[in-house]
């Protein structure tokens, strides 16, 4: 089980550091993320809020990396484009998260582990769906097709796999911190605390500030 974003293709952007245009796909978290693969990251979930402002929210700033930034920084409800995606290595059955799923609701599959019931997560192209029945997982890939793929685990088994997913977006938070101390220290603060509410996860604690006093 892996926490993913789903990308689009970053061609044109130059606010900061990305990895090279790619097909679009799902990129994997983690704390050893490459700095451009990081970057493409915090691009991406700050993209996915990168709506025009309505309501009582401040207007867009007019240059272009607070504009660009201003949904990060300034909506109560963030998205992320992805989920949570589980591969089965014996059978190479993938389940992958569906359109309009996003990161920030990763702790449902916990409500999953909490007793029966059905858990969705997006819908076309395809409609991934999770069941628990019992001490049983099941996992359907695509939901509309009756010969679907599937992947069938223990409910301690996937505890232990939200266990671990959770520490590899804990792990990225933490890489991710870094990085915004580097490419946005005028921003630092604000984009930590916002990718840690994408993310669903406290704001990790910085390092003391540092005060340089003249002589």
């Amino acid at each position: 089980m892996q926490p993913v974003l789903e990308l689009n293709s970053p061609d044109g952007f130059d606010l900061w550091p990305v990895a090279e245009a790619g097909p679009a796909g799902f990129l994997p978290l983690g704390g050893a993320l490459p700095p451009a693969e990081t970057g493409t990251a915090v691009m991406r979930i700050a993209g996915c809020n990168d709506v025009d402002p309505d309501g009582d929210r401040p207007p867009r700033p007019s240059d272009p990396l607070g504009s660009f930034l201003h949904g990060l920084l300034t909506f109560d409800d963030l998205f992320a484009a992805g989920g949570l995606r589980v591969t089965d290595d014996s059978t190479g059955v993938t389940f992958v998260p569906g359109c309009c799923d996003g990161l920030e609701d990763w702790r449902d599959w916990y409500r999953l582990l909490d007793g029966d019931g059905l858990l969705g997560f997006g819908h076309e192209p395809w409609s991934p769906v999770a069941e628990r029945s019992g001490d049983t997982v099941r996992l359907t890939v695509n939901a509309e097709q009756s010969d679907s793929p599937v992947i069938e685990l223990s409910v301690t088994e996937l505890r232990h796999l939200l266990a671990g997913a959770e520490r590899d977006l804990a792990d990225f938070l933490m890489a991710a911190t870094a990085w915004v101390r580097r490419h946005l220290p005028r921003h630092r603060a604000p984009v930590t605390a916002a990718l840690a509410r994408a993310l669903d996860l406290p704001a990790p604690a910085g390092p003391p500030e540092r005060w340089c006093t003249g002589s």
